[in-house]
């Protein structure tokens, strides 16, 4: 590890600056095991694209060993020119703890903190136990993630306690908070009460980034799909930190098109509060990564998603190869 834990959010301050997009595990051709050739790829081009690092999704049926083995190759493939996280989102607290260890020793830069689907708190107070309970058993960087499917609106109207963000942003590890509950007013409140504590804000929804970075001043934005929009999500973040407005919002109106395609299919699986990984690794398949099968259970991709998708990336302005929706599924990587 590149940093103390009690030096986290120093490091954090002055190294956390860009994009952090996900990357979704790949498989061979039989499902069996791990395309070590088609992550390797996926890393490389994530480089290319401009991000500043991704998240390395946990929730695609890999076994703990499997998991192990993806972050290991992953950073050796990234040889420090890459920042990658661990997706704390396992079964229970002491799985996410046990990751997260070998995580350390793996090299990986911080952990997005997610919460177990068991996790019932009924009060800001449990919440906080949560979180506090996690960073005082790793040396990780922490993300904290204020999120609707967390069924936390009972606690909070907005979706999640505000209280244990601002009381867990005391915590030495605790480095950053993806916050994506409420509407803009939320947001406002939260970057308010937060914007003193050292903690880094991160609105992961790209459609705020012209109001989350010149009014909010957010300087890095995790963890999310951003390879939607290929190579565009990080130069117009990049636009905006340098001041350069009107670049950045002719970019912004040009993947508009792309952007309700992402609101519309999205739209389609609401109410089931789990991505839908196979449209997220199709969408990363037209912008060059390995795209490939995934393991069950996971959401079925239909012909109209895909064709959608592609129709308005192109409009979006975007060079799409002409490819066979089939290819997607044989992945540009392929191993038996």
């Amino acid at each position: 590890m590149r940093y103390s834990k009690q030096d986290a959010k120093n490091w954090a301050k002055a190294n956390w600056h860009g994009l952090c997009n996900v990357i979704i595990p790949s498989y061979t051709a039989d499902l069996k095991r791990l395309n070590e050739k088609a992550i390797r790829h996926d890393v490389r081009h994530n480089i290319e694209l401009g991000y500043w690092g991704a998240l390395l999704v946990s929730e695609a049926a890999t076994t703990d060993a499997e998991y192990v083995q993806f972050m290991e190759i992953a950073v050796d493939e990234a040889k420090g020119r890459h920042n990658l996280m661990l997706h704390g989102s396992f079964d229970t607290a002491a799985d996410i703890i046990r990751m997260s260890k070998i995580a350390e020793r793996v090299g990986m830069e911080g952990i997005l903190l997610s919460h177990p689907n068991s996790l019932y708190p009924t009060t800001a107070e449990q919440v906080l136990d949560y979180i506090k309970h996690i960073c005082a058993n790793t040396d990780l960087a922490v993300c904290t993630f204020a999120a609707p499917h967390w069924n936390y609106q009972r606690i909070h109207p907005s979706g999640y306690p505000n209280y244990a963000l601002l009381e867990s942003a005391k915590i030495p590890n605790v480095v950053a908070c993806k916050y994506e509950v409420g509407g803009i007013s939320s947001h406002y409140d939260f970057w308010l009460q937060n914007r003193d504590t050292g903690v880094l804000y991160s609105d992961p929804m790209e459609q705020h980034f012209p109001i989350s970075v010149e009014v909010f001043g957010q300087q890095w934005a995790g963890t999310s799909g951003f390879e939607c929009f290929g190579d565009a999500s990080p130069k117009m973040f990049k636009l905006l930190r340098e001041g350069k407005h009107q670049e950045a919002m002719d970019l912004y109106w040009r993947i508009e098109p792309a952007r309700q395609m992402r609101a519309a299919i999205s739209a389609q699986s609401a109410g089931a509060n789990y991505i839908h990984r196979y449209v997220w690794k199709f969408w990363a398949w037209l912008h060059g990564y390995n795209g490939g099968p995934l393991r069950q259970p996971v959401n079925k991709i239909s012909d109209g998603q895909m064709r959608q998708s592609r129709d308005a990336m192109i409009k979006a302005g975007f060079q799409i190869k002409d490819e066979s929706f089939s290819d997607f599924f044989i992945g540009r990587n392929p191993v038996d």
